[in-house]
């Protein structure tokens, strides 16, 4: 199907990926649309964007709003290079996540919900990481880093910042 609001790539991608379910089953799709869609947008997603996945696979808008605002991997708005979700539920609260999100906060000269000024970081607190094992525990992109310290967290940063 043709939609000229997402690129040729992402559509070629979409229409891989859709084989794998039934024609009728087509809405199976959205968490892998929003997130293709996302990436090539740098990181966020427009109402115009999620609009064209439901056209994309015949769902009602409403339906793919519901799935972009549920989950916390889909970005609403635009986001840094790296983002970076801080769990501060009942695990890693009692383990430190508050120490470590002050240090964040002062480290990157930010609150919960901004992005730094050179675009690079953006800090949100989510609810859980389940990774309860090992708290506190944040995410950064697909990379999860656990047993944080402040120490830890500069460590993370500089090599984020300036690379290996």
């Amino acid at each position: 199907m043709m939609n000229n609001k997402l690129s040729p790539a992402v559509q070629k991608h979409l229409d891989q990926w859709l084989l794998r379910y039934p024609p009728e089953q087509k809405r199976s799709g959205v968490f892998e649309a929003l997130r293709v869609v996302q990436a090539e947008n740098k990181g966020s997603l427009s109402v115009e964007l999620m609009n064209a996945v439901a056209e994309y696979l015949g769902m009602s808008q409403i339906a793919v709003y519901e799935v972009a605002t549920f989950y916390s991997l889909y970005h609403l708005n635009p986001v840094g290079q790296h983002v970076i979700d801080v769990c501060t539920n009942i695990s890693c609260e009692l383990n430190g996540a508050g120490e470590i999100v002050k240090h964040l906060k002062k480290n990157l000269g930010i609150d919960f919900n901004e992005t730094t000024a050179d675009g690079k970081f953006t800090l949100r607190e989510v609810e859980c990481l389940g990774a309860c094992v090992a708290p506190p525990v944040c995410q950064i992109g697909h990379q999860y880093h656990e047993k944080l310290t402040p120490q830890k967290i500069d460590e993370i940063l500089k090599e984020l910042t300036h690379g290996k």
